[in-house]
């Protein structure tokens, strides 16, 4: 008896990683997912390793992962890895506030956003 294996998300040569509750803007992250959009892994890792955003950090983490699923899951090679979608989503928005002028309130937004990265290989054109 027992379940059915759950079909798979992403066609035969793509892999998947997901990072949730990243700490910035959606607008800001998408500026440094769209650094990495179309590259190749190994120029994504290191425009990422070199970028001087505070978020390229947790983004090369995330593509790591990518790569990673793409080794051990799927049987993928990594030197044809590229860089298919990135994409960014919003998430939870903390509000917080402080204390202005005649008895006002000014809002504080603190927004948190995730990220999707999905690789595939590409056969090298010789």
């Amino acid at each position: 008896m027992g379940k059915e294996k759950n079909p798979r998300r992403v066609a035969e040569n793509e892999a998947m990683a997901k990072t949730r509750m990243l700490r910035t803007s959606p607008q800001k992250l998408n500026l440094v997912a769209a650094m990495i959009r179309g590259k190749k892994v190994d120029k994504a890792l290191t425009d990422l390793t070199f970028s001087k955003k505070r978020i390229a950090a947790d983004v090369k983490k995330c593509l790591q992962s990518a790569i990673a699923n793409a080794e051990n899951n799927h049987n993928l090679d990594v030197d044809e890895l590229i860089v298919a979608e990135a994409w960014v989503g919003k998430n939870l928005t903390m509000k917080r506030g402080r204390p202005r002028a005649r008895g006002r309130f000014g809002r504080i937004i603190k927004p948190f956003s995730e990220l999707t990265i999905k690789v595939r290989q590409i056969e090298e054109q010789a």
